[in-house]
């Protein structure tokens, strides 16, 4: 970022915006460039006011308070290259004295104005700007920010500090705090050293727990942990085959092979037979971190700001590649894109940032979406080249559900050798993965009330007191089926 804005300030561009959370490491950049170029820097904010810090720093007499006079301050320049660093005006462009400065500085070659953001400019603002994206810390600058903190605290603790983490030990860890800030980065290695002063690979569960919690606030990524298999879920031999063939498909040997990353799937299908599990065993299964993105929590009251969301979401998804980006039920992100609707556009301008990005990217990252309802799904979303394949997910035949009920049963403990499992699969015709796993719940909580021991009898009260998905909504099912059958390839 430091080469490409030298060079927009040298080239005469008026206005500048940094979109950015990493507020100071932004500031440091523009002060690095001003040094470089010999060029007075002033900078300016609300609580502060607007103040000269290259060279040194000196009072302007422009106190904290209101935009307009720091900005009639820069029009009062009298043809001196210097450059303007503003944090925060976007709040202050609804001002219209604020929006005509901009638009004379803009109309002058003589000063740059660099404006650090958080939230997006109005249209007319933004068409006068160039932007430059700040973008998130990569690997070597991870591995230098955790070298730099430790030596830090090793020089200024007064407890001996030691790190006994291997070559491979640190890469991993690297590779944890991929996506996050400076700061976050920072934060996270002082609190793990700081609890038992050490770094080691005792402290890698703990970084990953706390950088959990750091997306779980920033609320539009949750990195979710994975403790599955392939073997967990039941069936669906044909998708497992085909995520098997692509295990590989990230590393640099495909890379030389001739191989580009593979994109994503789209999986569509009936609730409760194991879609969003599929995320989760491609993720444990590869080997990589897999995030959850909240389609929900994009969408914002401000205009634009939805828009930036996504686009940060996705940027932050990018710089921690490669990984498992899971969007569960996507068509409720963007079913209105297909049609009209009242929210002024946004979801086609959403949906629309989102397509560009399928198509562009070039990061390792493989999407996992999953969505029940085709008809609210864009035909766009659909066509080649977004996903890799489209499978359909159908509802569990007799010998997969066989499969079903002996995972469940083992995972709480029971030997399916113990349970007439050809009887169950019968009795629980038409039943979903997630209406077995109920069933077996349900009869454990009456055995345990009981006091007596799970059995087949006990199953089989369960699986006919229960009104399963299909039965109730056959007509929607049997259409989907009608809709995936020359369009999908099946899971099974």
């Amino acid at each position: 970022m430091l080469a490409e804005l030298k060079l927009l300030i040298t080239a005469g561009n008026p206005i500048i915006t940094i979109d950015t959370r990493e507020e100071e490491r932004a500031a440091q950049i523009v002060r690095k460039v001003a040094e470089e170029l010999c060029f007075p820097l002033f900078e300016w904010a609300i609580t502060r006011g607007l103040q000269r810090t290259i060279p040194t720093v000196t009072e302007t007499g422009i106190k904290p308070g209101k935009a307009p006079p720091a900005l009639e301050y820069i029009l009062d320049n009298k043809g001196n290259r210097e450059i303007y660093l503003f944090y925060e005006l976007a709040a202050h462009t609804r001002d219209p004295i604020v929006a005509r400065q901009l638009q004379e500085i803009y109309n002058r070659s003589t000063t740059t104005l660099i404006l650090i953001n958080r939230e997006s400019l109005p249209e007319t603002i933004n068409r006068m700007t160039v932007p430059v994206t700040l973008k998130l810390p990569d690997a070597g600058e991870v591995e230098f920010l955790v070298k730099e903190t430790y030596r830090s605290l090793k020089e200024t603790s007064y407890v001996e500090i030691s790190s006994s983490l291997t070559k491979r030990e640190m890469e991993q860890l690297v590779q944890s705090l991929r996506g996050l800030t400076t700061l976050e980065i920072n934060r996270i290695i002082r609190a793990s050293i700081l609890e038992d002063y050490a770094l080691s690979s005792e402290d890698l569960p703990r970084v990953v727990e706390m950088k959990r919690n750091l997306l779980k606030s920033a609320g539009c990524l949750e990195s979710i942990g994975v403790n599955f298999a392939p073997e967990d879920i039941g069936g669906l031999a044909s998708l497992k085959k085909w995520l098997s063939r692509r295990r590989g498909g990230m590393s640099s040997k495909a890379r030389a092979f001739g191989l580009d990353p593979p994109r994503g799937i789209l999986l569509l299908g009936v609730q409760g037979c194991g879609k969003s599990l599929c995320a989760k065993i491609v993720a444990a299964d590869w080997g990589m971190p897999l995030l959850r993105m909240d389609p929900g929590v994009l969408y914002q009251k401000f205009i634009g700001e939805s828009e930036n969301r996504l686009r940060e979401a996705l940027a932050q998804a990018e710089s921690m590649a490669p990984v498992i980006l899971w969007i569960d039920e996507i068509e409720k992100a963007f079913a209105s894109s297909s049609s009209s609707s009242a929210d002024g556009g946004l979801s086609q301008r959403m949906f629309g940032t989102l397509l560009t990005w399928m198509q562009d990217h070039r990061s390792p990252i493989f999407m996992v979406a999953t969505a029940n309802n085709i008809s609210a799904l864009p035909p766009e979303l659909m066509r080649k080249g977004r996903f890799d394949e489209i499978f359909f997910v159908d509802l569990p035949n007799d010998a997969v559900r066989r499969d079903i009920w002996k995972i469940h049963l083992q995972r709480r403990q029971r030997d399916p050798k113990s349970f007439n499992l050809e009887r169950l699969a019968a009795k629980s015709e038409g039943f979903s993965g997630a209406e077995i796993e109920q069933a077996v719940i349900s009869g454990m909580f009456v055995a345990f009330a009981e006091r007596c021991e799970l059995s087949d009898d006990l199953l089989i009260k369960e699986i006919e007191t229960t009104r399963p998905l299909y039965k109730m909504m056959s007509g929607k099912i049997n259409k989907l089926r009608r809709w995936a059958k020359n369009r999908c390839v099946s899971a099974e």
